[in-house]
C-alpha cells in the first residue's frame, strides 16, 4: 500500500493515482484499502484498473462487464475519478471491442457523475495502518486488510489512517493488533478518549515498540509474567502452526458474545497472555485446551480440545477502551472465523451505538455514505457484486445477483425534504424518526446510488 509512504510528500504531487488492477495481482482488497487512506491527504484521486482479463499486455482479451461495472463504480462511491487502462497493440490501432466495453461503462459513469462531484465520505471510525510501524513495504498488511474485510461486510463506515491523522473526526479508533504506542501516541489516544472517544485494540497494539511491555495504560491490562514459548523456547503468539500447535479457545458471554453460543470457540493464532487490572472488565476469559500440540502430545489432525479450563483475559473492557488479546483481523485475513467478526461488532456496538448506516442485505453488499455539501445532500452507494475464486489465479466477477426490498437506515443531520434513486430521479418513500432516516429499495441491480436531499 505505497500511498502511506508517498503521502509524506504530498506536496510533491498534483494528484494520486491508484493503480489497481483487481486480477493482475492486487486483488479487490487493494483499491478500497488504499483510497481509504489517500481520500484524506488533501489532493484529488483517481483510480486506475484496466480492460483485461489479467493485467497488462493481455493482449486480446476482454474483462467481464460486471467486473469492470463494478471496479469503476466503486472508486465512485469511494470518492474517486475512474480510468481504465489499455496498452496499444503495436499496429498502432485501438481496438473496437474493447472501447465498445469500455463505452458502455463509462456512459453509465456519466450519468452518475452529478451525484459524485465534490463528495466527502461520512464515516464513524478510523483505522490506523500496521504499515506505518513496519520495517519493510507491505502493499497489504494482513491486520489492516482483515479489518477492511469486516467493516466492509458490516457496512461501517470507516477511513485507514496514520499516527499523523486529526482522531477528532472519528467516534471509534480502531488499533488492528501491530499498532506499537510511542510515549507521543499515547498522549494523543489518551486526549482523544478524555474527550469522548473510544478505541478498539488488538494483539500487540499497545505495546512499546519492543513489545516487551502495555505502553498505553488505558487497555486496563498488564502482561503475564509468563508467555507460551515454543519447545525451541520462541514466543508462539500471532504464529500460524499448520496442525493448530498452540491454539486455545475464546468463550463469548454477555453483550460482547451476542449472537454467538456461549461456549468455546476456536482462535487458530494464539493471544498475547495478559490478565485484566483492576477496576476494568473482563467480558470474555479465554479457555485453555488440554495441551499444546508437539510431537509429544497429539489428538487426532488438529488440536487438542478444550480442556474447560479458564486461562487468559481474552477481551477487556476499560471504560470506553476495548482491547482483544487476539490477533483477531490477521486471523480473519487468514481463514475469516465468523467468530471474529462478530465478536468485534459487538464491540462496537458497545461503543457506537448510533453508527451511520445499517441495512437488512446480505454481507455481499457494499455500502458508502457521501456528502455533497454545496448539494446539501448525501448520497448512499449500495454495490452488489459478488468476486468469485472461479481459477486458480484470480478473483472473477461475471454476474449481476440483484436484491430485493433492501432496508436502509442513514443517520442523518438535518430535516429531510426527499429521498431518490439516482441518476433515475425515481423517488423513494422514506420516515425520519430519532435523527434516521430510513425507506425501502425495492430492487438493488449492481449499483444503485440513493440521493437524501436535505430541506
Amino acid at each position: 500500500m505505497w500511498v502511506w509512504r508517498t503521502s509524506r510528500r504530498p506536496e510533491a504531487f498534483s494528484h494520486f493515482e491508484l493503480e489497481s488492477l483487481p486480477s493482475g495481482g492486487w486483488g479487490y482488497m487493494h483499491f478500497p484499502m488504499a483510497m481509504r487512506y489517500a481520500r484524506n491527504l488533501g489532493l484529488d484521486c483517481l483510480g486506475m484498473t484496466g480492460k483485461f482479463h489479467t493485467s497488462w499486455g493481455d493482449f486480446h482479451s476482454f474483462k467481464n462487464r460486471a467486473a469492470l461495472e463494478f471496479e469503476c463504480f466503486q472508486m465512485l462511491s469511494l470518492n474517486a475519478k475512474c480510468s481504465i487502462g489499455d496498452q496499444l497493440e503495436p499496429g498502432g490501432m485501438l481496438s473496437g471491442p474493447v472501447y465498445d466495453l469500455i463505452g458502455e461503462v463509462y456512459s453509465q459513469v456519466e450519468k452518475k457523475e452529478p451525484w459524485c462531484i465534490d463528495a466527502s465520505a461520512v464515516t464513524d471510525i478510523g483505522v490506523l495502518t500496521p504499515e506505518e510501524f513496519s520495517e519493510k513495504e507491505l502493499r497489504m498488511p494482513p491486520a489492516a486488510m482483515g479489518a477492511t474485510r469486516m467493516l466492509q461486510e458490516s457496512a461501517h463506515q470507516f477511513e485507514i489512517i496514520d499516527s499523523q491523522s486529526d482522531f477528532t473526526r472519528f467516534k471509534v479508533l480502531i488499533l488492528p493488533d501491530h499498532i506499537p504506542v510511542s510515549s507521543e501516541l499515547a498522549a494523543k489516544l489518551d486526549a482523544y478518549v478524555s474527550a469522548g472517544g473510544a478505541v478498539i485494540a488488538s494483539f500487540e497494539s499497545g505495546l512499546s515498540g519492543q513489545k516487551s511491555e502495555v505502553a498505553w495504560n488505558r487497555l486496563g491490562i498488564r502482561l503475564k509474567a509468563e508467555q507460551t514459548k515454543d519447545l525451541d523456547g520462541h514466543p508462539v503468539r500471532g504464529k500460524s502452526y499448520p496442525r493448530g500447535d498452540y491454539v486455545d479457545y475464546i468463550l463469548p458471554q454477555g453483550r460482547v458474545g451476542a449472537g454467538l453460543p456461549a461456549t468455546e470457540h476456536v482462535m487458530y493464532l494464539k493471544g498475547l497472555e495478559v490478565e485484566a487490572e483492576p477496576g476494568s472488565e473482563l467480558l470474555a476469559p479465554v479457555i485453555k485446551s488440554y495441551f499444546n500440540r508437539s510431537y509429544r502430545h497429539f489428538c487426532s489432525h488438529r488440536q487438542a480440545p478444550s480442556s474447560g479450563e479458564t486461562d487468559y483475559a481474552g477481551i477487556v473492557k476499560n471504560g470506553r477502551v476495548i482491547y482483544f488479546a487476539h490477533p483477531i483481523f490477521t486471523q480473519y485475513q487468514q481463514n475469516a472465523p465468523r467468530w471474529c467478526k462478530q465478536l468485534l461488532l459487538n464491540a462496537l456496538d458497545l461503543l457506537l451505538p448510533e453508527r451511520v448506516l445499517k441495512h437488512d442485505g446480505p454481507s455481499t453488499m457494499l455500502v458508502a455514505v457521501n456528502e455533497q455539501a454545496a448539494e446539501n445532500r448525501y448520497v448512499v452507494h449500495l454495490l452488489h457484486y459478488i468476486p468469485e475464486r472461479r481459477s486458480a489465479e484470480i478473483d472473477i466477477i461475471e454476474d449481476v445477483i440483484p436484491l430485493y426490498d433492501v432496508k436502509v437506515s442513514v443517520k442523518t443531520p438535518a430535516e429531510v425534504k426527499a429521498v431518490a434513486c439516482v441518476p433515475e430521479q425515481a423517488p423513494l418513500a422514506f420516515t425520519q424518526d430519532g435523527g434516521r432516516t430510513s425507506f425501502l429499495l425495492p430492487k438493488l441491480n449492481g449499483h444503485q446510488m440513493i440521493s437524501i436531499q436535505f430541506a
